[in-house]
């Protein structure tokens, strides 16, 4: 069995804050592989489901960011999971926005939701740490986390992550940590195509004309080379191109109205 924690603060408040990207992750995480609803218990919310075969555990603890180990220490001892056992997701200042890092163990880097974590529960638990961005200046970094995501980074790189992170945190069940991260990184940044290759013309020879051989090579030049345009593309880029071409799916959508409802909330 395994935890999966979701940091963030209660409240419609903050629902918008990016210090509650780890709230938000979560939902999406029980959005998409319909686990049961929310119930509230352990200090927090909860919910159940499968992952690959696997009994997995979804906590969002609402005992606020600082007190946040209170909630998870409190559903290991009652199911009795090792701390090893549990994935927290959380904010990271230190690095860009819509990046992605899974690490084991560690510091807490500052971070109050896991120094909670880390007092009432130990350090090895693995994290998954989401990139919001620092703001540059330390005096700064208060008024960042808990401020809301600007309307382009909602309809930008913050659904295509959250959306990532969910359609491949099975691989986290199976110990695929590099895996995981792999994944996730082509589908929010997909490498761009490479521009076909330009051929060299070919030197006339002295007193020669290019006669109907220099017309069939000219014609050939114009012709769509084999393997050239979409299929050459990278999987992830190429589902990208294709995404253009086609309606939004229902899961897009319904992740897109989950984020409006949450940012609608505060006024």
């Amino acid at each position: 069995m395994f935890l999966v924690v979701g940091l963030g603060n209660p409240g419609s408040g903050y629902a918008a804050n990016r210090h509650n990207i780890g709230f938000m992750a979560a939902d999406e995480l029980v959005r998409r592989y319909s686990f049961g609803p929310w119930r509230k218990k352990f200090q927090g919310q909860i919910s159940e489901g499968e992952l690959n075969g696997q009994k997995v555990l979804v906590l969002k603890p609402e005992t606020f960011m600082n007190l946040s180990g209170q909630s998870v220490g409190e559903v290991l001892r009652f199911y009795k999971i090792p701390v090893e056992d549990v994935i927290v997701l959380h904010d990271e200042l230190d690095l860009p926005p819509g990046k992605l890092r899974v690490k084991r163990g560690g510091g807490h880097g500052g971070h109050n939701g896991l120094r909670s974590i880390d007092a009432h529960c130990g350090k090895e638990y693995r994290r998954v740490r989401l990139g919001i961005g620092h703001p540059g200046e330390k005096s700064r970094v208060h008024g960042h986390v808990l401020g809301d995501f600007s309307k382009a980074e909602q309809d930008g790189w913050l659904m295509t992550l959250l959306d990532a992170v969910a359609a491949e945190f099975g691989r986290l069940t199976k110990g695929d940590d590099g895996g995981f991260m792999s994944k996730v990184s082509a589908i929010v940044s997909p490498p761009k195509p490479k521009a076909p290759k330009k051929d060299k013309p070919a030197a006339d020879k002295p007193g020669g004309d290019k006669g109907e051989k220099g017309d069939k090579d000219k014609d050939a030049s114009t012709e769509p080379q084999a393997g050239e345009g979409i299929n050459d593309l990278s999987g992830a880029a190429k589902v990208r191109l294709e995404r253009a071409d086609t309606p939004v799916s229902n899961a897009a959508s319904a992740m897109a109205e989950a984020l409006a409802k949450a940012f609608g909330k505060k006024k």
